[in-house]
């Protein structure tokens, strides 16, 4: 079936899951004349209270729950919606059922070994090194038995689960800075007491703004019709957490974004993804940390922001449309999750706007359900000021808010 901008019925993006990512998900594809269709387990989640978006709440994320409920919304809807991910379980979901779910929905995924090589930490790490791309020296612990290779690390180092799903559902802590070999193997056998294998990195030296990322949509014949590179500034939990506060990257852009799409070609990386890079400040080089592979990264909406609208792009793509113009040099501007969030001081460039992830005047209902319903305000003010110690409060209160 062909569509064009004149179609009478508008054919709609469904976007599966509505935390943070998927509230940004949500402003990105708004205002464009098709409907947007949010959809969760959980009715409390920030992006299903947007106003730009209609909701839809199914039973899992995962199994045949999940199958059923997504073939009934795509029965319901028609003209084989596009499909956007925000979720790890439910990229594995798709991909494990996209034979029966494409019939009803249209979207783009690596295939099924290769969503599992670019989800997997350890097959990741071995398959950027057997292609000479830059990562970290590594080590993979797929048992107790394994902990002896911890020595063979240069300390600090940072243990994170082999699969993100097993630190998202809880069962595995999701990164841990290790300053010895001791305290190495005392994390080690705690997060092998669970099903799963575990990763060990050297640390990358530098500080969190040296973390980059480049964000990307992948089409048909390898074809990019958009691209983004960004700069986190700070994060939380402290170096080991998500995306707190970033800006573009447009210093990094060239090497980070050759270096993204060769990986990608290789890889046969298709559709949503993106990779996370830190710069060495003792070997001065970019080394790649790892990719999100699928769906969109949590902070996606700084490159909208900036004037790289990726989802839209890739709506575009999937329908035949022509390409959505894309900014060239818009005002600066910084995406920050929360707004306990601040970047250090002096690294915010001058006269940059700040876009909170939640609130928005235009759409303020999910910042409403999120600070005062699931996060209460108290909640927040301790977090925050366990996050800016009493001696830097007076800086963060003089930063633009």
């Amino acid at each position: 079936m062909t569509s064009s901008p004149d179609s009478r019925e508008k054919i709609p993006a469904v976007v599966v899951g509505g935390e943070l990512g998927g509230l940004g998900l949500v402003r990105s594809l708004s205002r464009q004349g098709f409907p947007v269709f949010v959809v969760d387990t959980k009715l409390a989640r920030p992006a299903l209270w947007s106003r730009h978006a209609r909701r839809r709440i199914i039973r899992s994320f995962t199994g045949r729950e999940f199958v059923e409920d997504m073939i009934a919304l795509g029965q319901r809807l028609r003209n084989r919606p596009v499909l956007f991910l925000t979720d790890e379980d439910v990229v594995h979901s798709v991909s494990e059922n996209r034979e029966e779910l494409a019939h009803w929905f249209r979207f783009r995924l690596p295939d099924e070994r290769g969503v599992r090589l670019l989800s997997s930490k350890s097959d990741f790490h071995r398959f950027a090194g057997e292609h000479a791309f830059p990562v970290p020296r590594t080590v993979i612990l797929n048992d107790q038995f394994d902990i002896h290779l911890l020595a063979g690390l240069r300390f600090p180092c940072v243990i994170k689960p082999d699969d993100k799903r097993m630190a998202l559902s809880g069962s595995k802590e999701r990164a841990v800075r290790v300053e010895t070999l001791a305290e190495g193997k005392k994390h080690a056998r705690e997060m092998l007491r669970t099903p799963g294998g575990i990763v060990a990195q050297e640390w990358i030296e530098g500080a969190e703004s040296n973390i980059h990322f480049t964000l990307f949509y992948r089409g048909r014949d390898g074809t990019i019709p958009a691209v983004f590179t960004g700069r986190k500034l700070s994060c939380w939990p402290p170096d080991v957490g998500s995306t707190a506060v970033c800006i573009a990257a447009p210093e990094a852009r060239e090497e980070l974004e050759r270096i993204t799409l060769a990986f990608a070609d290789r890889a046969g990386f298709d559709g949503l993804g993106s990779m996370e890079y830190k710069w060495d400040d003792n070997h001065h080089r970019f080394v790649m940390i790892e990719p999100t592979v699928g769906r969109i990264d949590y902070q996606e909406e700084i490159a909208t922001l900036c004037g790289v609208n990726i989802p839209l792009a890739a709506y575009h793509h999937e329908l035949g449309l022509p390409a959505p113009p894309m900014a060239t040099a818009p005002p600066p501007r910084a995406w920050r999750s929360t707004f306990i969030r601040r970047a250090p001081p002096g690294l915010m460039p001058a006269g940059t706007r700040i876009a909170d992830g939640f609130f928005r005047w235009d759409d303020p209902l999910p910042a409403i359900q999120h600070y005062c319903v699931n996060q209460p305000l108290e909640r927040l003010m301790h977090q925050w000021a366990g996050w800016f110690p009493s001696t830097r409060r007076e800086q963060v209160q003089q930063e633009q808010p």
